[in-house]
């Protein structure tokens, strides 16, 4: 498993880093889990290791594992590839140009959509058919963590401004 981990977290790393999209940037693969064996001195009978992939539109959960697979027999290297998610995480691409979306920035002050490397549930709305954004005061860095918090004045700020959208809706 040490030379499959090591294969995903270099060579098919620096591969996927070279697909980009214009707002989404590029998709990563994180080995996030690792665990095996029951004492250090006898050879692991299983090792399990949790894999995060982020995709880029276009890419689907059955792409992803048949290129983890295809990359594994290429390297003469064996696992069995299962998913443990209960649904797919499709990433979210809203085109900006909607007048709704056009009208949201405008209200915000957002000359232009940014993207973000991380996955909210809008993905699932947007695949279902209803256009979304995502906003929201404060710093994603301090989102789930053990001390999330916001301060006042960001909370404040992002009513404010969602007010002002609401408020320009006929």
């Amino acid at each position: 498993m040490a030379r499959i981990v090591d294969l995903l977290e270099t060579d098919y790393a620096a591969r996927l880093r070279k697909q980009k999209h214009p707002l989404l940037g590029t998709t990563t693969v994180n080995v996030g889990t690792i665990s095996g064996g029951t004492q250090p001195n006898i050879v692991p009978d299983i090792c399990k290791i949790s894999i995060d992939r982020r995709t880029l539109p276009g890419e689907t959960d059955a792409k992803v594992r048949n290129e983890i697979a295809a990359l594994l027999r290429a390297r003469k290297l064996s696992a069995k590839i299962s998913s443990a998610k209960l649904a797919p995480a499709v990433p979210l691409e809203t085109d900006h140009k909607l007048p709704l979306v056009q009208k949201f920035l405008k209200r915000v002050g957002q000359t232009k959509p940014l993207g973000v490397h991380f996955f909210c549930d809008a993905a699932i709305l947007s695949a279902g058919g209803i256009p979304s954004v995502v906003f929201g005061p404060g710093d994603v860095a301090q989102a789930h963590t053990a001390d999330e918090w916001i301060s006042l004045s960001e909370l404040e700020r992002g009513k404010n401004l969602l007010l002002r959208f609401l408020k320009s809706l006929p």
